[in-house]
């Protein structure tokens, strides 16, 4: 690739990705399957540690399962809310218009919900040590958000607090993993609020030493 066609390409990425917002109202329409395995695909490709690939992407399509994600997080968000945040953080999170009851969780076609594997176990029981899990995890959900926002699809990046262990155990999911990250993903509905947010310029972001 000539150093023009470089600069150019740069370019471009970084209009697509500056128009990226966080949605939370979304429409019940289907998104072909496809698409949500490429996505998946594209976070998979995500370095990591020793090259342990520690992530696991649950995928929820059923309603009954959404449904019964969204009772869990609704009941665990409406104690966060009354009284584990703190008046600050509910008041920062006011002009964003958020709180306890999730309609995103059932309307929304797809549900991905993001495992970090602290460790697994070799062919012959050796428990293996999944190195650098953290951010191995982070940059593959950053994978994922980017490939979703590729692909004409919306997220939200959710992280519900204290739901974590019921989660794992509603999917059943072995003790060595740990609740990253929960995306929503779909289409926005036709009444959706956008947020009209402004980030921050190059030279505050950048030291150039």
């Amino acid at each position: 690739m000539s150093i023009n066609e470089s600069i150019e390409k740069s370019r471009e990425f970084y209009s697509t990705m500056k128009n990226r917002r966080t949605v939370r109202h979304f429409s019940s329409q289907s998104v072909p399957k496809e698409i949500i395995y490429n996505i998946i695909q594209t976070a998979g490709t995500a370095p990591s540690g020793a090259h342990t690939e520690p992530w696991t992407f649950v995928l929820v399509s059923s309603q009954t399962m959404k449904q019964k994600v969204r009772k869990i997080i609704e009941d665990e968000e409406e104690i966060n809310y009354k009284k584990r945040m703190g008046k600050r953080w509910v008041a920062d999170l006011k002009p964003l218009r958020t709180n306890w009851v999730k309609p995103y969780l059932t309307d929304a076609p797809y549900l991905i919900l993001v495992f970090k594997q602290m460790y697994s176990f070799r062919e012959d029981g050796i428990k293996k040590i999944h190195y650098y899990s953290e951010q191995s995890v982070s940059i593959a959900c950053g994978f994922l958000l980017t490939a979703i926002h590729y692909a004409g699809l919306i997220s939200l990046t959710s992280t519900p607090l204290n739901c974590g262990p019921a989660l794992r155990k509603l999917f059943g999911r072995p003790c060595s993993e740990k609740l990253a990250l929960l995306l929503p993903v779909g289409y926005p509905s036709p009444e959706c609020l956008v947020p009209d947010l402004q980030r921050k310029p190059l030279e505050d972001i950048l030291v150039e030493i």
